[in-house]
């Protein structure tokens, strides 16, 4: 199976070429990436099961760079996609023309399957934390990143319906595990510090995905024929409340006199509302757009997965959130 992945070098790229390798000799994969043009790949030189991929390098929002990775592939993994944006037609511009583009050089070079990896921003969120989100429910767009996504799985599912070539879509949720970016880290300096805030009483409940977890999914996708045309969600066993997700970090951290610091959720409301605005008017602040975030039920159920894949998570909140500190210790951060 030849298998071709963008989204490299980053988080999910980076881990899934690791996982990949690991079982390229078992499963007979011939693999290739496709790397952000002008980044840096040297780190794939460094380790060993990593030496024979073929690297292509392109951009998704320039049709121009992508035929010739494209060339006799059978499955394709689109990761490629923007969070944090500086200005919101960016969002359009990498989640959906870059998979609108990614989707017409599948076509054009006959790729047989298409791996979509979503977000749950597309089925926004929930005031109720006993119902979990499933893909059965329609979608609720969260902001103009959860409609960017969404937009992009319409794509994706219209080359499905006109028979262009098989697709999956996956819906991951708040990614955690080992190659973490800077706005992860940051997230353990603050909960490092022992008074992190806490938007609420934190028992919203929130679904989180671990790395390896995800990267299984993928593999388990890219083989199966029950999967063609399907959409799944791919997340940890059971969710989290936001309380029990800082506590786990802030005793892996050993934090001492750890005293969180609880502000009404409404403060959160007041945040989603001007977050609202500020993107209306094209422009992107992060903090305010998390902090809208951090009181709200954004949880799923992975039942489907599970039944018709075989889907089996087998990291857990805890030593997930503990090889990510491993992780970041041994790169040098101070956590």
């Amino acid at each position: 199976m030849r298998l071709l992945i963008d989204g490299v070098p980053g988080w999910l790229g980076n881990r899934f070429l690791e996982l990949l390798a690991s079982h390229k000799t078992e499963k007979n994969y011939s693999l290739r990436c496709l790397a952000m043009q002008g980044t840096d790949v040297s780190w794939m030189k460094k380790i060993p099961a990593l030496q024979d991929i073929e690297i292509f390098y392109g951009d998704v929002t320039q049709p121009s760079t992508l035929d010739k990775a494209f060339e006799d592939v059978d499955v394709f993994f689109h990761l490629v996609g923007l969070i944090h944006p500086r200005k919101i037609q960016e969002l359009y511009q990498v989640n959906l023309q870059g998979t609108l583009n990614v989707l017409e050089a599948a076509q054009r070079k006959g790729v047989k399957r298409f791996i979509h990896v979503s977000s749950n921003s597309v089925a926004g969120i929930r005031r109720d934390p006993a119902q979990l989100m499933k893909e059965s429910d329609p979608p609720q767009p969260y902001m103009h990143y959860g409609k960017s996504k969404w937009m992009a799985e319409k794509t994706v599912l219209e080359h499905q319906q006109k028979g262009r070539f098989e697709t999956v879509i996956l819906r991951p949720c708040w990614y955690y595990g080992p190659n973490q970016p800077a706005r992860q880290s940051a997230f353990f300096h603050m909960i490092k510090k022992g008074n992190p805030i806490i938007f609420g009483n934190g028992n919203n409940l929130r679904s989180m995905t671990y790395l390896d977890n995800l990267c299984e999914a993928m593999i388990l996708v890219a083989e199966s024929s029950r999967a063609v045309g399907q959409t799944y969600w791919i997340a940890d066993e059971q969710p989290y409340s936001t309380k029990e997700i800082y506590e786990t970090i802030a005793d892996l951290l050993e934090v001492k006199n750890y005293r969180p610091r609880y502000v009404p959720g409404l403060t959160s409301e007041v945040m989603k509302a001007a977050d609202a605005l500020v993107q209306s008017l094209g422009l992107y602040i992060k903090e305010v757009h998390v902090a809208g975030e951090m009181n709200k039920n954004i949880a799923c159920s992975i039942e489907k997965a599970k039944r018709e894949l075989g889907y089996k998570p087998t990291i857990a909140l805890r030593e997930g959130m503990r090889r990510s500190i491993e992780w970041c210790r041994q790169h040098g951060a101070s956590i």
